[in-house]
Order: structure tokens, then C-alpha cells, then sequence
């Protein structure tokens, strides 16, 4: 399996659901700063987290940000420009 799925796979599991009040669902990455979803299924609410962190993880590598480290999966590899 790729790095980048393994992370993806990985951030997935450490995702946190709760109902809230107005009966929606939200879920969020703590791990990843910014990276939630609020849905009116869990279903949807899965589906829209993981697009909101893949979104979040191409941003964070296109402006060469620091990425967490994820059950020990580095995402932060040094390129050297040639």
C-alpha cells in the first residue's frame, strides 16, 4: 500500500463522531488541525472528512507545510531540488 493511503487510512482511524444537537453528524482529525466534516448522515460525514483531508493534505504539501505523524507514517520527506 502507498504512504499516502497508509496516512490517509491511518488519520481515517483516529477520526472522532458525535452527534450534535440539531441531530447532524461531526466528525474531525485532531491530528490535523482544520481537517472536519458536520453531515446530516455518519455515512456522508465519513465520505466528506476524507476529501476534506486529502484537500488539506495537498495544500499542506504544496506550500511545503509540516504534516503530523500518523502511527509513525512521516509524510515530511526532504526533496532536494536538482
Amino acid at each position: 500500500m502507498a504512504m499516502l493511503t497508509k496516512f490517509i487510512n491511518a488519520a481515517m482511524e483516529e477520526a472522532k463522531y458525535k452527534i450534535l444537537e440539531d441531530g447532524t453528524f461531526f466528525g474531525e482529525i485532531e491530528s490535523c488541525p482544520g481537517v472536519w466534516s458536520n453531515e446530516s448522515t455518519l455515512e456522508t460525514c465519513r465520505a466528506v472528512l476524507q476529501e476534506v483531508l486529502e484537500e488539506w493534505l495537498l495544500m499542506k504539501i504544496r506550500d511545503g507545510d509540516s504534516l503530523p505523524l500518523i502511527r509513525s507514517i512521516d509524510l515530511n520527506i526532504a526533496v532536494k531540488e536538482t
